[in-house]
Order: C-alpha cells, then sequence, then structure tokens
C-alpha cells in the first residue's frame, strides 16, 4: 500500500520553509513507498521532492470572528489533489519523533482518525493536526459547510470539532501516547518548568503545537515569537514588576534541544 500524505498552506505564516522541514521529516519517519502532497498557494522554494498542488477555492467565505482553521474545509471535497483512498493530513507545524507507519495500519482505512484534544481531556473531543480520513468520505461537512458556513463556524468554533461530531460514520482516535500537545503535555508544571526543558513522552510519534507555540519558539524557548529567551530569574523579576502574576510562573520554557534536532531538513 502507499501511503499518502498531505499537508495544505495558505497564506505567509508556513511556506515553504515548513513544507519542506515537514516532507523531511516524514521521509525519516515512513517506510516506501509514500507520496508527500502540498496543497498550496505558494511553490517557490519548495524541494523537488514534494508534489504541489494549487490551492482550491474555499466552498464558501471565510467565516468571520472564528478561531477555528476553516481553510481546512478544502479537505473535505469530492476530490482532493487526484488522490483515492485514505491519507493522513499533517499540519505544517508538527513535529514528527516516531515512525508514521502505524498511523497508516491503524482501524479501517474507511475510518476517520483523529488525535485525542489534550486541552478536553474530559470531552470525546479531536484535534485536526494529524488525522486520517478517505477522500470524499467527509463530502456531508463539506456541502453543509457550503451551505451555511458562517452558522457552521459559530456553532462549532473550531473545524476539528465539527470534524469529530459529523463525521458521516463517526471517528475513532489514536492512541493516546502516539500524539502529544507540546504545551500541554510536554512543558513541565510549575515551577518545574523553571529548572528542566520540555520533554518527550515516551512512545510520542507525533507532538502538535495547536495554539500560539510553534516548533522555532519551542527550539529558542520563548513563549513569545517576538522576544528572545531569558532566564529564568529575570523572566520571574520581569513579569513581577508588571503585576503579570500568571507570566510570573506558567509563562515559562527552556530552549528545547529534541524539538531542534527533530525538525529540520
Amino acid at each position: 500500500m502507499v501511503k499518502q500524505i498531505v499537508c495544505i498552506n495558505w497564506g505567509t505564516k508556513y511556506g515553504a520553509p515548513y513544507i519542506n522541514r515537514l516532507y523531511a521529516m516524514v521521509a525519516r519517519h515512513t517506510t516506501p513507498p509514500f507520496t508527500f502532497t502540498a496543497i498550496t498557494d505558494t511553490t517557490e522554494g519548495v524541494r523537488p521532492e514534494v508534489r504541489c498542488v494549487d490551492l482550491p477555492p474555499m466552498p464558501a467565505a471565510d467565516p468571520k470572528d472564528t478561531p477555528g482553521k476553516w481553510p481546512k474545509a478544502r479537505l473535505w471535497a469530492p476530490e482532493l489533489a487526484g488522490l483515492i483512498g485514505p491519507v493522513l493530513f499533517l499540519d505544517l507545524d508538527i513535529v514528527i519523533t516516531g515512525s508514521l507507519d502505524p498511523f497508516f495500519g491503524f482501524g479501517d482505512p474507511d475510518d476517520v482518525v483523529l488525535a485525542r484534544n489534550a486541552a478536553k481531556p474530559f470531552q470525546r473531543a479531536g484535534q485536526t493536526s494529524i488525522y486520517r480520513f478517505p477522500v470524499g468520505g467527509l463530502v456531508p461537512l463539506y456541502e453543509a459547510f457550503r451551505k451555511d458556513a458562517q452558522g457552521i463556524a459559530d456553532r462549532y468554533r473550531y473545524e476539528q470539532f465539527y470534524v469529530t461530531k459529523r463525521s458521516p460514520n463517526g471517528v475513532k482516535f489514536w492512541p493516546r501516547r502516539w500524539v502529544r500537545h507540546f504545551r500541554i503535555e510536554c512543558i513541565p508544571p510549575f515551577p518545574l518548568n523553571l529548572v528542566i526543558p520540555p520533554w518527550l513522552p515516551k512512545g510520542a510519534r507525533a507532538i502538535i503545537f495547536a495554539g500560539k507555540l510553534n516548533p522555532p519558539d519551542a527550539i529558542a524557548g520563548r513563549w513569545d515569537s517576538t522576544k528572545a529567551h531569558r532566564p529564568p530569574l529575570e523572566h520571574l523579576a520581569d513579569n513581577w514588576r508588571r503585576g503579570r502574576r500568571f507570566h510570573f510562573y506558567r509563562i515559562y520554557l527552556h530552549p528545547t534541544k529534541w524539538v531542534e534536532d527533530a525538525w529540520r531538513e
């Protein structure tokens, strides 16, 4: 079986550097044969091993005032880059730390399989940073979104909750240890985060960066991409002076060497 891997890029936040790193991680952690398709609005600088396909138009106008990444709705179309059968979708800011092969053998090829949402541990909520679905299997979501994009975004807020709740045959979840959330599951709790760098959970195959933090921030040891890493005492003193009590104890991380080692071409 050819393993089919897909990513999607729009706008200027990520682009070729992220696509290229993602391909390199996939190549290191996937047993051939596999294909890697980038559905993108730019091809400049993308390495030649990547199959680039033009970003199709949205099925409807982008919803307003919503936190979800609704441009991913393109993935639910009846046709997807000429691919047939199950595809594994990866966010561009994911860090791969183990073999992806088991993601293709898990469950049935027609299953929709998501990561568990670590931010909602007591809900049956999914995360679409890494999920597998059969091409065309989510067309009902696509058509409903096409007819009422704003209403769906207002109701579900995040596209991953929409996929979780409305997939025609329900969803399954990867084993919890396979996919970990960097901010929630890798950064030690206070006060350990002041002295211990983020850890790589045992058995993790993919680390997702849902939310504000991105791999470059983890590598640099910062919560704000506009600022440099500071020693713990300097961080504490500065935030105490500003009266930022939450930042004082929580918003801190050391540079993360294992992310730097993994997130590379």
